[in-house]
């Protein structure tokens, strides 16, 4: 039986509300802060349980909780959180494991990694890959890296919401795996709306190309659960088009410093550039077909 944690969420957009909703529905007690209140109040008003509670600042929360787990977009933000002003970690319990479940950059995480445990803060590097559906479904795939016993201490509870926390070594290696990972995905993304486009210029029915998608040697868990998105456009966005540029330029410096010529990912990043530019940046990243149409 998995025992019960106190479990702080900083960072309350889609992903941390869905990870907190599962988080107490397994019985953990969960205490929420977010940059702007309102939102983890209106989470804490919309859930109605005893079990969660929102924490007037970022400290409070951290302090009250036994695992923290960050989800900001970058790394930027999460470091600025969490080590911005020394009194966010002042007097926190040793035994306390902060995670990063972002997209934050390897520099970010071996960054993290050295100021926690200089602090005597255990901390895990463990960005995802699923969205909000999947953790619904608990199948979210974590990909874990950093302490080991630490790992293992959190695997019970993040299997509140996961089918899988992957444990790839030293702190950085899930960052580099997300990164990895991300870039099949965004370019996937791109392909599929460049497709869809021009089957539609062709004057074939974008629910019927679809299909053929679905049902072709293409037809990935990405290309099924998106096919809303890419043939609705009032379908709620799921990943913004500006975060899709920030994660290929991660990509981009990760492949640099790895000494790998990334020559797709630049023509990817230049597309999603130009739909940002063009007035899609908060869109979904499955928009890029409708930008294509313009």
């Amino acid at each position: 039986m998995t025992q019960l944690k106190r479990v702080a969420i900083l960072g309350v957009g889609k992903m941390g509300s869905a990870m907190a909703r599962e988080l107490i529905a397994a019985g953990h007690e969960v205490h929420l802060w977010n940059r702007s209140k309102e939102k983890a109040d209106a989470l804490v008003t919309l859930l109605d349980s005893p079990l969660i509670s929102a924490a007037g600042s970022a400290h409070d929360a951290i302090s009250a909780s036994e695992i923290v787990i960050c989800t900001f977009t970058d790394g930027k933000t999460t470091q600025a959180v969490l080590i911005g002003e020394e009194s966010t970690l002042a007097g926190i319990a040793k035994e306390t494991i902060i995670i990063d479940m972002g997209t934050s950059g390897i520099e970010s995480a071996k960054l993290l990694s050295s100021k926690l445990a200089s602090l005597g803060i255990a901390f895990v590097d463990a960005p995802v890959s699923g969205s909000m559906a999947t953790i619904a479904s608990h199948q979210l795939l974590v990909l874990a890296s950093g302490d080991a016993s630490a790992i293992a201490e959190v695997t019970p509870t993040l299997m509140a919401f996961s089918k899988k926390v992957a444990n790839l070594g030293a702190a950085g290696a899930g960052q580099a795996m997300k990164l990895s990972v991300n870039l099949i995905v965004h370019s996937l993304n791109a392909a599929v709306s460049e497709a869809l486009a021009l089957a539609s210029a062709s004057g074939i029915d974008p629910v019927a190309a679809y299909d053929v998608f679905d049902e072709s040697v293409i037809a990935a868990p990405f290309v099924k659960y998106k096919r809303s998105a890419f043939l609705d456009e009032n379908t709620p966005v799921a990943m913004r088009m500006d975060t899709v540029v920030k994660d290929l330029g991660l990509i981009r410096g990760f492949g640099l410093s790895a000494g790998i010529d990334l020559n797709a990912t630049w023509a990817v990043e230049e597309l999603y550039r130009h739909a940002c530019a063009g007035g899609f940046e908060s869109a979904d990243m499955a928009s890029l077909v409708r930008f294509l149409k313009k």
